[in-house]
């Protein structure tokens, strides 16, 4: 039975290149050459670079016994080359600092992480609810222009009016512009707005009456009567629509036109 050669010592590799493994960090070229030894270090240098370095003899391993194609120089751990100087590297691990929170619970026994409850912003919800108003309102806009119901649906304000005049009150959602004319006489000012939604808000001013009646409507011709505003543009009158809302809140949102 054949006995494997055995490996020679570092000191015989004077003639012949080697390379470590694994190679030592820091250092690009791995090729080096033995110089000399004592006791405890051995010398090599870099045959690139010609740089010398010493290497403590308690980090050299095994030697292959194949030279093929470089001899190879085994390391008992991995090493890099540092101020001049070879050391053992280290691998460096960054912790996150933790939280005065956390720290107070650190020595306790592990808790369930705490439920944290998801609402929505209060802008998202006053969207959805001017989203919903709208297609209510278009809903409630095309039922008055297929069937107009007979009922008036007048509410009437409890507190007393500071004008003369409240033949606005007679008023109904049924009455359209005509009707309103009819009534009350040619209005001095007429002026128009259009909204989303394709909404059209219309203004009839009567100074001698110091109010203004207000129309909506989604066509021109369709435009009916939905309150009254005094000369200050305060809410004197609203009316109910045939869904059972009330214009009171639109006509308070509405800005002057």
């Amino acid at each position: 039975m054949s006995i494997p050669p055995i490996p020679p010592p570092i000191e015989h590799l004077e003639a012949r290149p080697f390379s470590f493994y694994p190679a030592i960090l820091n250092i690009e070229h791995n090729e080096w050459m033995f110089r000399k030894a004592t006791w405890s270090e051995i010398l090599v240098y870099n045959v690139k670079s010609r740089e010398e370095i010493w290497i403590p003899r308690r980090y050299i391993g095994e030697i292959s016994r194949i030279e093929d194609p470089v001899v190879i120089v085994g390391l008992v751990k991995e090493l890099e080359y540092r101020g001049g100087a070879i050391l053992p590297y280290q691998r460096r691990i960054i912790q996150m600092p933790m939280a005065v929170g956390d720290r107070r619970q650190a020595s306790g026994p592990p808790r369930p992480a705490p439920v944290v409850g998801i609402r929505l912003e209060p802008g998202a919800e006053a969207r959805i609810g001017r989203l919903i108003l709208g297609a209510l309102m278009v809903g409630v806009l095309g039922t008055l222009g297929l069937v107009m119901v007979t009922r008036e649906g007048v509410l009437r304000p409890r507190t007393s009016y500071a004008n003369r005049d409240s033949d606005f009150l007679a008023l109904t959602v049924r009455d359209d512009y005509y009707s309103i004319v009819n009534r009350l006489g040619k209005p001095e000012q007429d002026h128009s707005i259009h909204l989303t939604g394709d909404l059209e808000f219309r203004s009839l001013w009567y100074p001698q009456r110091s109010y203004y009646v207000i129309l909506m409507g989604g066509e021109r011709d369709s435009l009916r009567y939905i309150g009254a505003m005094d000369k200050d543009w305060r809410l004197l009158h609203p009316v109910t629509l045939p869904g059972g809302a009330s214009t009171a809140s639109m006509l308070r949102g509405l800005k002057k036109f």
